[in-house]
């Protein structure tokens, strides 16, 4: 069953990168007492993830901080090293929380995992947005197939 609006964050714990050094975050800790901009894509390094999603939410980000957003945040079913050289090479500095989901176990929780291994990928994250204030989700925006519209940073700053 997939997640919907209203519902809490599941409790996980994740891998993120701070200051070059692995560190666990657990939804509390990154969720409790703020609004989070979520959103994940299928893989670091893939070409729209790398050309469009990740780069408008960096581009938007004081956009989204106006809005009353405390925490921008991108999750991948890829491991925290990964996240860490993609938010390198693009550029992201400390604007955008790398969050790493290695083993898809928040992806699985919230029923929005991905089939890509017809392409070699095995289980990914479906393209999605989310605004997430104290825990709740408040917007839930799920890309259909491979396009890439309602999980913008654009489609986000309209919804807020």
């Amino acid at each position: 069953m997939t997640i919907t609006v209203g519902d809490k964050i599941p409790e996980m714990k994740f891998k993120v990168r701070q200051g070059g050094d692995p560190k666990d975050l657990t939804t509390d800790e990154i969720f409790k007492g703020k609004k989070v901009v979520l959103f994940a894509v299928p893989g670091a390094f893939t070409p729209t993830c790398s050309l469009k999603h990740l780069p408008g939410f960096i581009q938007h980000y004081d956009d989204l901080k106006k809005k009353g957003v405390d925490t921008v945040a991108c999750l991948s079913v890829n491991d925290h090293f990964v996240m860490g050289a993609w938010a390198k090479d693009q550029g992201a500095g400390d604007k955008i929380m790398m969050i790493a989901d290695g083993n898809g176990d928040f992806t699985k929780a919230v029923g929005l995992t991905l089939d890509g291994s017809g392409f070699g990928l095995g289980t990914r994250s479906q393209r999605y947005a989310m605004v997430v204030d104290n825990g709740t989700i408040k917007t839930l925006n799920v890309e259909k197939g491979p396009s890439f519209e309602v999980s913008s940073a654009e489609a986000i700053l309209q919804a807020l």
